[in-house]
């Protein structure tokens, strides 16, 4: 039985990928932390801690499937942690000599962490892996709509012309700063975690260091100059992290909704038979991917926090602070991988109504021109006045019915200053864009640049 949406088999699909459930599955989690205790046999059998036979039996009997996961489970209840119970068993499956040499001068905290940097290494890879294919659409749409003129909104009101590619860079921008950051992250994150009971390595006197840089290098991480155990400060940036990629998302989603309002319509998820669909309204094609992108987001968001309430630790083990971190943190990934899902397909397939947004720039009868008209007045007229004549006229359009040009041929003070011909060429939005092009350019290569970060 799933009790968490994100685990179920039925809304499963919408909250979180099929390749990260499975990466932080009971099973995949159990394997790596046989990986760990696999490879720490083998370091201390080069350093001649252990037999060599002992660790080619824990090395050979290091496979998930020679373990029951419901004996891990037991022992995991009885002790509070998985990894006595889990070198219990592997030490029974691997037979002979082996089970007085497994976990030799580790403590449970050392595999269960460096597990867990294990699993968050390829949950990296999916995040960014998605992460790109998220970027890449979104920087194909600017390409595609950098001349594509449509309102821009502030307050949910129309105030001066945008481009649609202009949009799609503004969404695009945030995700180039989140490759980096998950690029720098790495360098902090994926640490060997080897420290004995309290940290010092004791047990394994002069030779407590070799074994640490040992194990780092047989699994591919670096070695920290002290152990980590107590210090969380990488788990709680890797979920902030995560909730700014999220946030991010999330933005692109709201951006989605609101255009593919009914009285909008200048924008839309991708259409299939069924997709958004109602139980009774057949005519709705709601945004349901969106919607599941802010969805997964607001989880993450809610739980960021208790990743940070975790930094919080008791000498050199915690009580509490430490163990609640596996309520969060994977589902911190799922969530934030079911995010990526939904927006990679929106951004690949999303429909854009070019010929809506030029009908909405029209709906206000051009007043989203009146700071055009306001700074070509201000030339001769000075600012302050040009704002009272052009706010003038933009009452009057509104209050008769007429659009703006209209208002401002019509009104004598203004006719003084400006020329039919000019108000015609002030009142187009599509000569009113400023640096649209330009931004789109620019972030067009930092994204480019941005792949070099990993």
């Amino acid at each position: 039985m799933a009790v968490n949406p994100a685990d179920s088999a039925i809304y499963g699909a919408l909250f979180g990928s099929d390749a990260m459930r499975a990466l932080f599955s009971d099973e995949r989690r159990l394997q790596a932390m046989l990986d760990v205790e696999a490879a720490l046999a083998r370091v201390e059998a080069r350093l001649g801690i252990i037999p060599k036979s002992a660790a080619a039996a824990i090395a050979k009997a290091a496979k998930a499937e020679n373990l029951s996961l419901p004996v891990i489970a037991k022992g995991t209840a009885l002790i509070g942690v998985p990894a006595a119970a889990v070198a219990r068993a592997l030490g029974t499956a691997a037979g002979g000599d082996a089970p007085r040499y497994v976990h030799w001068g580790a403590t449970s905290q050392d595999i269960v962490d460096t597990a867990l940097v294990l699993q968050l290494r390829e949950a990296l890879d999916l995040i960014e892996d998605d992460l790109k294919a998220v970027g890449d659409a979104l920087a194909a749409q600017a390409r595609a709509h950098r001349r594509t003129v449509m309102a821009g909104r502030t307050y949910l009101q129309q105030a001066l012309p945008i481009t649609f590619g202009y949009k799609c860079a503004v969404w695009l921008v945030p995700l180039a700063a989140h490759r980096r950051r998950l690029a720098e992250l790495r360098r902090r994150l994926l640490v060997v975690q080897f420290g004995g009971a309290v940290g010092t390595l004791a047990s394994l006197g002069a030779q407590g260091r070799a074994v640490t840089e040992g194990l780092a290098r047989e699994l591919g991480l670096a070695a920290p100059s002290a152990p980590w155990h107590a210090n969380r400060e990488t788990m709680a940036e890797t979920a902030a992290v995560l909730g700014l990629v999220c946030g991010s998302l999330a933005k692109f989603a709201t951006d989605t909704i609101l255009l593919s309002q009914t009285e909008v319509a200048e924008a839309a998820e991708p259409q299939a038979e069924g997709r958004g669909g109602s139980s009774t309204l057949p005519q709705k094609r709601n945004p349901v991917a969106s919607a599941y992108i802010v969805a997964c987001t607001r989880g993450v968001h809610a739980l960021v926090p208790l990743m940070f309430q975790a930094l919080v630790g008791d000498h050199e083990r915690s009580t509490g602070a430490w163990q609640s971190e596996p309520l969060a943190l994977p589902q911190i990934f799922v969530l934030t991988s079911g995010a990526l899902m939904h927006a990679r397909d929106v951004a690949k397939g999303l429909r854009v109504d070019a010929a809506a947004m030029k009908r909405n720039l029209g709906a206000a009868r051009g007043l989203i021109m009146a700071e055009a008209v306001m700074m070509a007045l201000a030339e001769t007229a000075g600012r302050d006045e040009a704002h009272r004549l052009v706010e003038r006229a933009s009452h009057a359009a509104l209050v008769r019915g007429r659009s703006l040009a209209e208002a401002l041929a019509a009104d004598s003070e203004i006719a003084a200053h400006l020329d039919a011909k000019v108000i015609a060429r002030l009142t187009d939005p599509a000569r009113y864009l400023g640096e649209a092009t330009a931004v789109v350019n620019r972030v067009l290569a930092v994204w480019r640049a941005s792949a070099t970060a990993k």
